[in-house]
């Protein structure tokens, strides 16, 4: 009778075990969100499900803001327009990206090669952060189940719109204050962290 019962106390600790493992992992993930204080992870996703109504009043406050760099790629111009890091360990940067060409663009080559990022459709996730000082790159940061803590361009984008983006990555160390961010076949973008606050 204890043989029977043995593998079924098995069992139930390994469930118990899988199941805090879990709970762990979503806490982990969830808790860069609450670190930000309500600024760009809770509120940019916002901005990607907002459809096409929302894109002039959202995209009216970065560019508002100076950009920290701009870069032109065929039809395409990207501004930085912050670069932050944050307490939890990550650095979360920020801009537009204008359409200026006569067709709609996708992003189908910012989404990246990786096999884990393929479910993210038209999105930055194939950005990357490179710390020219320390000789790292940084790839996009993506919750448990494989999707980037980046924005997507649901719908692609119409010519001549503009739209904003963030991307989130892991943080070089705190000596190191200007990296080259980089998307796509689009030149790299020089930019300076700043401290959040």
């Amino acid at each position: 009778m204890d043989i029977r019962h043995t593998p079924k106390g098995r069992r139930a600790l390994s469930a118990v075990a899988i199941a805090t493992g879990l709970l762990l992992t979503v806490a982990g993930c969830g808790g860069g969100d609450d670190n930000k204080s309500g600024s760009s992870a809770s509120s940019s996703p916002a901005k990607d499900n907002g459809g096409g109504g929302n894109k002039g009043s959202e995209s009216a406050s970065p560019s508002s803001q100076e950009a920290l760099a701009e870069v032109k790629g065929g039809n395409l111009t990207l501004k930085v327009t912050s670069a932050t890091r944050d307490d939890g360990g990550f650095v979360t940067v920020e801009g537009t990206v204008t359409n200026g060409g006569a067709k709609s663009w996708v992003a189908a080559d910012w989404r990246g090669d990786e096999r884990e990022l393929a479910g993210n459709g038209g999105s930055i996730a194939g950005a990357s952060l490179i710390d020219p000082t320390g000789k790292k790159k940084y790839l996009i940061l993506r919750d448990t189940e494989g999707r980037c803590l980046c924005t997507r361009f649901t719908g692609g984008l119409q010519p001549g719109e503009t739209t904003d983006w963030f991307a989130q990555f892991p943080a070089p160390p705190p000596a190191t204050t200007k990296v080259n961010f980089q998307v796509g076949s689009m030149p790299p973008a020089s930019v300076e962290i700043s401290e959040g606050e």
